[in-house]
């Protein structure tokens, strides 16, 4: 029903073909279920379906760039694309200030996910020396001065889905995945295949930016995006997809 309600979306979208189009940017590491991406382009998945569900309201058709994380940067500054989502300022390395951010619209919890019987809690700081999964490109503030000192090292791979794949296959004993993603990863394993979270790492609230520009109704955009948060619209795509309420899961936050 997922992807029939996508393909709907895509056709009603077409219709506004003539129009300019509100280009947005989808990085090719994020895995299910915030997107899955088959030959260049998006087919399913939470980020899609906000975004097109986003465009119609705005009235534009919804042009997906799938990009690498280290492009996206360069694509908002350079005027490739008009629109990323599921970011926070702080993973923006650009000083620009032509851009207006959205409301927060997501969260996040990073997790450091171990094999299926291995240590239920571990503390990453009394890890002995080793390699960690990541995902190229990816910035992780908590871990980052245990790679610096080379306690930890990165061993990094093109998607969030590889990172868990290689854990499962016993690559390396630890990897990091958002809980979205460590989710739907085991929804496909027997229970005793299932990757298991071991410590917490960072939670925190994502939004959306847009360039502010005068070609783009930025404005409308934004205010669209507020709409369809305080309308449930964007939580209740995010529990479509995880199964997860998202009042309860963003309630979980370690003090």
């Amino acid at each position: 029903m997922r992807t029939a309600m996508g393909a709907l979306l895509l056709l009603g979208t077409s219709c506004l073909a003539e129009e300019v189009p509100l280009r947005i940017a989808i990085t090719d590491g994020w895995a299910m279920p915030m997107v899955q991406i088959e030959r260049g382009r998006p087919t399913q998945g939470i980020l899609p379906d906000i975004m097109i569900s986003l465009a119609t309201q705005v009235g534009m058709p919804a042009e997906f760039h799938v990009l690498s994380r280290a492009r996206l940067d360069g694509a908002m500054k350079n005027g490739e694309t008009d629109l990323r989502c599921y970011v926070t300022p702080e993973w923006v390395h650009d000083d620009s200030r032509n851009y207006l951010w959205s409301i927060p619209l997501f969260f996040q919890r990073d997790l450091l996910v171990g094999p299926p019987g291995g240590p239920e809690r571990v503390v990453p700081a009394r890890l002995e020396p080793q390699p960690i999964g990541t995902v190229l490109s990816y910035s992780y503030p908590t871990l980052q001065p245990l790679f610096d000192s080379g306690q930890l090292r990165r061993d990094d791979a093109r998607s969030q889905d590889q990172v868990l794949a290689k854990l499962l296959a016993g690559r390396y004993r630890y990897a990091v995945s958002n809980q979205w993603a460590l989710d739907w990863f085991n929804q496909r394993h027997a229970a005793e295949r299932q990757l298991q979270e071991v410590a917490v790492l960072q939670e925190r609230e994502l939004s959306c930016y847009v360039r502010n520009d005068p070609t783009i109704p930025a404005q409308r955009i934004l205010r669209t995006l507020l709409k369809m948060k305080l309308s449930g619209e964007i939580d209740a795509i995010i529990q479509l997809y995880t199964g997860r309420d998202v009042e309860s899961a963003s309630d979980t936050r370690s003090p």
